[in-house]
């Protein structure tokens, strides 16, 4: 800002800017990331945030959060069940046990090697 213009301001109007951008509520975040990448002769800003959310949502926004929360659920439940059984399976390969005569998955021949 211009030594003019900063002069020009009166103690009445720096404390109500003080208050206006000392008031975000958004403003604390557990992850607050910015930088700016130069391309070329532009410059690009980004920003990561990540946080709790306090916001009031609307009842479209719960729905679509309530969506979003059930997909993610059911993908780590679903990932740590074929963790699960690829364990289990490892396990009974490398002691042997044949479930089904002459039938194999391949993963213990995968995994030795």
């Amino acid at each position: 800002m211009p030594k003019s213009i900063q002069d020009s301001f009166t103690e009445e109007q720096l404390s109500h800017l003080k208050i206006a951008i000392g008031a975000r509520q958004w403003g604390n975040h557990v992850i607050d990331y910015r930088g700016v990448i130069k391309i070329f002769r532009y410059r690009y800003y980004y920003v990561l945030l990540a946080g709790r959310n306090r916001r009031v949502l609307s009842i479209k926004e719960q729905k679509i959060a309530s969506v979003a929360q059930a997909i993610f659920f059911i993908g780590v439940f679903s990932l740590i069940t074929v963790l699960t059984f690829l364990f289990l399976y490892l396990i009974k390969s490398a002691l042997g046990i044949d479930m089904f005569k002459g039938f194999s998955l391949g993963v213990w021949d995968w995994f030795k090697s």
